[in-house]
């Protein structure tokens, strides 16, 4: 029922640009209102407290079931189901993939209902993996646990989550409003600069036009982008210390975060060597480091045809989608904590083997991290790694060549959106059974996937 208030702001913008979809958007609220109403109907009595186990059956339908639900619209427009799904589930899990192509021949109220999908997702992603997802034991929070106060503190789910939620939307809003003004300071018109404010700062990467970002032209445009991209990688839990701790040091001293950065310097830079040295149609140092930015922060803006550059380049700002954005953030990828663990215990069980002896303890900054954190992190990178390879399989035996496989496993998995090779501006041509296995990457991945996996285990269905 809340999810359909949403379709009224399509239905005014329906109505002020006369784009002939008015019908769409009422159809569908009327439809997901009904269900949302009878839903609450029949469980409007129940009192039970949430268990655990409801958390993971939640936390996995949050995107299922909203997903299925946001489809609709794209079905009335004349979109195939499977195109619509994967339209819908893109956009609510800020993967950003499309299937669509020709976006100016999309109605205007379409158009910001795809923004507002990735920024509903960015939103319900940031309240689920601060509030929620470490009372479960899972999701990027466990470092930040001890130093939250109110929900995340608490073992068990309780009313205060809705406090932390509340400020989360708040800083969430209130950096959206700010990139858009900027945006149309900027030169962007009220309606671009809206649109494209809900996916930047959801790091969805959708936009009102087929050259994306590029469609512009506007270095002080791509500034602020980039401003914004970063800002949505960093974890909320930081932003949250800074807005209402009143302590912005936080930034400064956060590992994760001068890990994050140094990863994005380091693809930056490289890119630079990669494309100074290779042959063929070479990029610009404005191009490089937007694309950095966009990449590594897995939003998925582009301002050129990346497709004419060296393929070395396109592989390395890949890799850096990898590895990701923060924990705490709506950006995707393994994340940088848990590559900055697995990096200091490998490093730890070298120094081990040259002094069996020696007592070393892993630390992150100045925290200390179990053993059972780092196993778990340990158990999170193989199950990626096997997950995507199971995926890439399954893709290439869909008849996909082998480097746009490769890439749409990768960009779907880290919910970066743009691929390579076919899959570098739309995945129009892959097959219903790609764009299905597809899905399923984004969802996997948006939920980190133990949450997903867990599902499928009998033992969580039983008493």
């Amino acid at each position: 029922m809340f999810f359909s208030i949403s379709f009224f702001i399509p239905i005014i913008t329906s109505l002020i640009y006369k784009d002939g979809a008015l019908s769409i958007f009422t159809i569908t609220l009327s439809v997901v209102f009904g269900f949302g109403f009878l839903g609450w109907l029949f469980s409007r009595n129940s009192k039970d407290d949430m268990s655990h186990k409801d958390g993971f059956l939640v936390i996995t339908l949050f995107w299922v079931v909203l997903s299925s639900a946001g489809s609709i619209p794209f079905i009335l427009y004349g979109m195939t189901f499977i195109d619509s799904f994967f339209e819908s589930m893109s956009g609510i899990t800020t993967t950003g993939a499309t299937v669509i192509s020709n976006l100016n021949a999309l109605p205007e109220s379409l158009l910001l209902y795809r923004q507002l999908l990735q920024w509903m997702g960015g939103m319900g992603l940031i309240v689920l993996a601060i509030a929620v997802m470490p009372l479960l034991g899972i999701g990027g929070g466990q470092l930040y646990k001890t130093e939250i106060p109110g929900a995340m503190n608490d073992q068990k789910l309780t009313p205060r989550i809705k406090e932390t939620a509340q400020a989360l939307w708040l800083i969430y809003l209130l950096l959206t409003i700010v990139c858009a003004i900027f945006y149309f300071l900027a030169g962007m018109s009220v309606f671009d600069a809206i649109a494209h404010s809900l996916s930047t700062v959801s790091i969805g990467g959708f936009s009102t036009y087929d050259e994306s970002i590029g469609h512009f032209n506007n270095g002080l445009i791509e500034t602020i982008c980039m401003f914004f991209m970063l800002l949505s990688a960093l974890s909320f839990t930081l932003h949250y210390f800074a807005f209402y701790m009143k302590k912005p040091l936080k930034y400064f001293y956060d590992p994760e975060l001068r890990f994050f950065i140094s990863i994005l310097a380091v693809v930056f830079m490289l890119s630079v060597l990669i494309n100074y040295f290779s042959g063929g149609s070479k990029a610009n140092m404005r191009e490089l480091i937007f694309h950095s930015v966009s990449t590594v922060t897995t939003t998925g803006f582009t301002t050129g045809d990346t497709s004419q550059w060296s393929p070395s380049i396109g592989f390395l700002f890949l890799i850096g989608a990898f590895i990701g954005a923060c924990s705490g953030s709506v950006g995707g990828g393994i994340k940088s904590w848990r590559v900055l663990i697995l990096i200091n215990y490998a490093y730890i069980n070298l120094k081990k083997m040259i002094h069996p002896n020696a007592v070393i303890s892993l630390k992150i900054g100045t925290k200390s991290v179990e053993n059972d954190v780092a196993a778990s992190v340990w158990g999170f990178f193989s199950i990626y790694v096997i997950s995507f390879i199971v995926l890439l399989l399954g893709l290439v035996v869909t008849g996909l060549d082998f480097q746009s496989s490769f890439s749409a496993v990768g960009a779907c998995l880290n919910n970066l959106g743009p691929g390579l090779g076919e899959v570098a501006q739309t995945y129009s041509s892959l097959s219903t059974a790609g764009k299905g296995i597809l899905t399923f990457a984004m969802i996997l991945g948006r939920l980190e996937i133990f949450t997903l996996l867990i599902l499928f285990m009998p033992i969580f269905w039983q008493r």
